[in-house]
């Protein structure tokens, strides 16, 4: 038995680093969460400017983000508050200002009528793509959304018949949504699994939760405080350096973590960076050589948020808009929504070509393709653009994924690429925090 009374460190404080610490202290253990930044939320926080607190990154939450909402409901926040929930809708709006395309799910029949009944009632599909994505729904339910060999979605999709019309308008922006991945290279059994939790089970599973406070106030904060009320400890601007693994006077194993500040000692290390951080933090540990060149070999898709100020009085349609021929995939009024008011946010998601552009080029091209798709739209007043080149991991067909226990006794990983079922995702990172937390308590 260990003589060393259990000491954790979290290094990083994003999703997966919070949620881990939470979920600690809540067991008594002594926790201490580093994080290089002076802020906490990794890829899900707030960005203030001088005009408005702004995400980095509009995010759409699901109901199906059941430990995501349990946490955060565990640590005090009000989800009726911060969430507008609304049943799964799909209104895509072509640049010549007219819908092309919409879904509605009907909220009034049980899962998953809801859905196919939506489907059937939808607008812009002939009757033989309805009838064709309601038989591939209910052959994914048949099958419970499981595929033996993996293949890039796009022709999954192709072999069970959905034409391009119907993959443009709804798998495309669901895959866009879920995967941040391109059709062409995302991997066919992740976005299956995000479809069986959201499709197969609650009808409320569908629904479209969109935060009406900035994610710092629902994620981080939250978290924080409930972290420290239980005594747990938060290092805000302290980057580790490096990890190395010694015996202590017993002739136990310990960790030395050091730090920018100072070196440390702890019982337990859970790393919860971005995977290409890994191999610098693990260098002077051998036995993780191979995990080195897991971790090294992602490929990232970047997220561009354009926020675009009108005047007050402008609203759209709808407060979430799919986008039809555009750069853009989504629009937010976050008047609407969050009291934000004239101001839209678009979503740009694993898109090459406005990559090749200035800040400037893209908010400009982004206001042109918004003033098509919504004739009403004046010019905007300002801009802003929020850009993130690493926001998730490619998705991609068979992917290698490390689990959260490693070869080195006492040293976790806690992040979205480690939970396998799942992609690049909130949901994702945070069930992967619970897990580590989870494998420690149960001392594996």
């Amino acid at each position: 038995m260990s003589c060393i009374k259990p000491h954790i460190a979290i290094i990083g404080g994003g999703c997966a680093g919070l949620s881990a610490a939470a979920a600690l202290v809540d067991r008594g253990f002594q926790v201490t969460v580093f994080e290089s930044s002076p802020y906490l939320g990794g890829r899900a926080r707030t960005v203030s400017t001088k005009q408005h607190e702004l995400d980095n990154g509009q995010h759409i939450f699901i109901g199906a983000y059941h430990q995501t909402l349990a946490l955060l409901n565990k640590a005090g926040l009000s989800l009726e508050h911060a969430f507008l929930r609304l049943p799964i809708h799909i209104n895509m709006q072509s640049t010549h200002g007219d819908t092309v395309f919409s879904f509605k799910s009907a909220h009034f029949l049980p899962a998953p009528f809801h859905l196919l009944t939506g489907i059937l009632c939808c607008k812009g599909l002939n009757w033989i793509e309805r009838f064709s994505a309601i038989k591939l729904m209910l052959h994914l339910k048949k099958t419970n959304y499981s595929q033996v060999q993996d293949l890039q979605l796009n022709d999954y999709l192709k072999a069970h018949k959905q034409s391009n019309k119907l993959t443009r308008f709804l798998w495309e922006p669901l895959c866009l949504a879920a995967l941040n991945t391109p059709i062409a290279t995302a991997s066919t059994r992740i976005f299956l699994h995000v479809l069986r939790d959201s499709f197969s089970k609650e009808k409320s599973d569908s629904d479209f939760l969109l935060p009406r406070l900035d994610l710092s106030q629902i994620i981080s904060e939250p978290l924080a405080r409930y972290i420290e009320t239980k005594g747990g400890l938060i290092a805000l601007g302290q980057k580790v350096l490096s990890i190395s693994s010694a015996e202590n006077n017993l002739g136990e194993h310990e960790f030395n973590v050091d730090t920018t500040l100072r070196k440390h000692k702890f019982s337990h290390v859970v790393i919860a960076t971005a995977p290409n951080h890994v191999a610098k933090l693990i260098k002077n540990l051998p036995l993780l050589d191979d995990l080195c060149n897991v971790t090294e070999g992602y490929r990232y898709q970047p997220i561009c948020t354009i926020y675009l100020q009108y005047a007050e009085n402008i609203q759209l349609p709808h407060v979430i808009s799919g986008l039809c021929n555009s750069i853009g995939q989504w629009v937010f009024d976050r008047g609407q929504l969050c009291g934000q008011l004239g101001l839209m946010s678009v979503v740009v998601s694993a898109s090459s070509e406005h990559q090749q552009l200035t800040q400037q080029e893209l908010a400009l091209r982004i206001a042109q393709e918004l003033s098509l798709a919504f004739p009403q739209l004046p010019k905007p007043l300002w801009h802003k653009v929020i850009s993130e080149k690493r926001a998730t991991f490619s998705c991609e067909v068979m992917i290698t994924r490390p689990s959260n226990q490693t070869l080195q006794p006492n040293l976790y990983l806690a992040g979205d690429y480690t939970y396998a079922n799942y992609p690049a995702s909130i949901e994702g990172a945070i069930r992967s925090g619970l897990l580590c937390a989870e494998l420690i308590a149960n001392g594996n």
